[in-house]
């Protein structure tokens, strides 16, 4: 696995990973390109609400399950019964048919967790580049060494981890390791279609790893340290645009 010189880089110049030179027989791909399109076009009724209208939803799905449950005394289940039909009312008031929404979210549900596994079989098995933020992992049992690459800083610690086919899970050399948890990368390999669910330490806590992706990695392109000044940052993004656009890409730091 080959380990590119490193540079120094800004968080908003992360958009011109993508731009840099790779091998011809490379493709160059944006977490875009790993969604399967025709699984994100379905109905979904509840993003017609506002977040008002949501909590008030589940609010009667918590009470009427309390119901259904039993086991109160008759004043707890008479109060439970006003509580549902004065939720019920609110809805009914802003036009929410809280019957059918109901009935539509297992629907609804299984809908979006297509959306978020289906991955592009157009790039299965390409050699591509992608550019995103590392999070080391443990090594597999073979004893690979192992990673994850994601698109936005935080995920899967500060944030939700992304869906499955926004998430890849590296096959790495010892050749090089991750300095630090989402430090940026532009990785090239042969993705897979190779879903996995692992479950680990990230950060704040235990996340169950849920990928859609494998890479094994052959290059490595690594950047320096994230600058936190936000003037800074804006001149060091004017410098390296200047030099993509006079050298064609060519970056490299003396």
């Amino acid at each position: 696995m080959r380990i590119r010189a490193k540079l120094t880089l800004v968080p908003t110049v992360l958009a011109f990973f993508l731009a840099l030179p790779v091998h011809s027989e490379v493709t160059r791909i944006e977490w875009a390109d790993l969604i399967d399109e025709t699984a994100q076009n379905y109905e979904d009724p509840f993003v017609e609400l506002t977040g008002k209208q949501l909590n008030t939803l589940r609010k009667l799905v918590r009470l009427r399950a309390q119901q259904e449950k039993g086991g109160s005394s008759p004043e707890l289940l008479d109060q439970l019964q006003v509580d549902i039909e004065a939720t019920e009312a609110t809805l009914a008031e802003e036009r929410v048919d809280a019957n059918w929404l109901i009935s539509q979210r297992w629907i609804v549900m299984e809908r979006r967790e297509k959306a978020g596994t289906a991955a592009n079989i157009d790039i299965d098995g390409m050699i591509v580049s992608l550019g995103g933020f590392v999070i080391p992992a443990p090594r597999d049992e073979d004893g690979s060494q192992m990673a994850y690459i994601v698109p936005e800083r935080g995920m899967c610690s500060h944030v939700p981890p992304p869906t499955p086919n926004q998430m890849v899970r590296l096959h790495l050399s010892d050749s090089w390791t991750p300095s630090t948890v989402y430090e940026p990368i532009v990785v090239t390999g042969q993705i897979r279609i190779e879903p996995t669910q692992k479950e680990m330490l990230v950060v704040d806590g235990t996340v169950l790893m849920k990928a859609a992706f494998t890479m094994k990695v052959d290059d490595v392109q690594t950047f320096g340290p994230i600058q936190t000044s936000e003037e800074a940052s804006t001149n060091r993004e004017r410098v390296l645009m200047g030099r993509i656009k006079a050298t064609g890409g060519a970056t490299r730091d003396d």
